[in-house]
């Protein structure tokens, strides 16, 4: 029996999500083999009037082929993959995989490898600016793992999360957006974390369902060098394929000049890849009302009701504040009472206390008047 909830979903991202029109191409890159969701995207792209086109990944693949990895392989790699997503209009990246952990041992000159010619001639350079996108992920028993769900339970929640009403949630969204847009300083305390900067001229954007699934946030930049503080993560952050805990980095004039985390030698090479490594490349608040706790998935974790995340590496173009690097690095702390609090302030305004918005245009992005 088909599950109509795919259904629903294979028609909200070709046509709300990234609006295919009739005669458009679309590249649907699968990691994991999820057929239903593939095939039901393959016949919404049909039924739009659009062209899709299919390409097929592994995750253990994938890791044996960085594993090996030469930088002359993966540059002709990248230009045979740049050369088919500077042809497509929109592009559906659908994630799933049985085991975040996956490319733990993969060495880190192999992973820059892979960052500087796919990541960056692919991805950063023709599909963010030049296409209509968006990514999602499958639910996976490893999902429903790391959620501490059953598989079943995990499957609702990721239907109720992926098939919001995204719509609502957009236009909900539009006073925060313009509040920071007339923003200078803010100020972010909570267990471990007193710190400043200044989101001054840096657009602000809302995402709600257009380039993530699940989807709920509302990100810009801190100006680069007007960081200082410090700033403690309260959630588990996987990052090439490595779980950081306990993250505590400290900030003077935008700089990340120190970091800690239960391995402290391993976070500071990562923020030693490039110079931008150690700015901050966003700032973004999480609204999505069925998305409450941590499950070691960014595309999830970061959309957290009641959180915020702080970004080190590259900025947005949307959201530019000047910061380059081969990372972007999403870290979240949440801010609701079960999680220690905290309070958020623009401009010396209480916005938020506790993860919920106590201002009355904001009021509409709070859990209750989201679902």
């Amino acid at each position: 029996m088909k599950d109509p909830r795919i259904e629903k979903l294979a028609k909200n991202l070709i046509n709300y999500s990234v609006q295919l029109q009739k005669g458009e191409k679309v590249l649907i890159e699968n990691f994991g083999l999820q057929r239903e969701l593939v095939t039901a995207l393959v016949k919404e792209a049909y039924a739009a009037g659009g062209y899709p086109f299919v390409l097929l990944k592994d995750h253990q693949v994938d890791r044996v082929l960085l594993v090996g990895a030469q930088e002359e392989q993966f540059n002709m790699m990248a230009d045979f993959e740049a050369n088919v997503m500077a042809k497509m209009d929109a592009y559906i990246g659908l994630r799933s995989g049985d085991n975040i952990n996956e490319q733990a041992d993969v060495p880190d000159d192999k992973m820059k490898i892979h960052g500087n010619s796919i990541g960056k001639k692919v991805h950063r350079d023709i599909r963010v600016p030049k296409t209509k996108w968006v990514v999602l992920r499958y639910p996976t028993s490893s999902m429903a793992q790391l959620a501490k769900m059953s598989t079943e339970g995990f499957e609702n929640f990721y239907f109720d999360v992926c098939n919001l009403d995204y719509g609502k949630m957009d236009q909900a969204m539009d006073s925060l957006v313009d509040l920071m847009n007339r923003t200078d300083k803010v100020h972010i305390v909570g267990p471990g974390t007193d710190l400043t900067f200044s989101i001054k001229d840096i657009p602000a954007i809302k995402c709600a369902g257009r380039l993530n699934i699940p989807d709920g946030e509302v990100y810009t930049a801190p100006v680069r060098d007007s960081v200082n503080g410090i700033l403690t993560y309260n959630t588990p952050s996987p990052y090439q394929g490595f779980t950081f805990e306990n993250v505590k980095l400290t900030f003077k004039d935008g700089k990340i000049v120190e970091a800690e985390s239960n391995d402290t030698e391993r976070i500071n090479k990562i923020f030693d890849t490039d110079e931008g490594a150690r700015y901050i490349g966003e700032f973004a608040i999480g609204v999505n009302p069925f998305i409450l706790n941590p499950m070691q998935d960014i595309l999830f974790d970061e959309k957290i009701a009641g959180s915020f995340h702080f970004t080190p590496g590259q900025c947005y173009d949307e959201a530019f504040n000047g910061n380059h690097s081969n990372i972007h690095w999403d870290m979240v702390n949440i801010q609701r009472p079960e999680y220690g609090g905290g309070e958020i302030y623009f401009d010396d305004v209480l916005i938020r206390k506790d993860g919920l918005f106590v201002v009355p245009e904001l009021e509409g992005l709070n859990p209750d008047n989201l679902k």
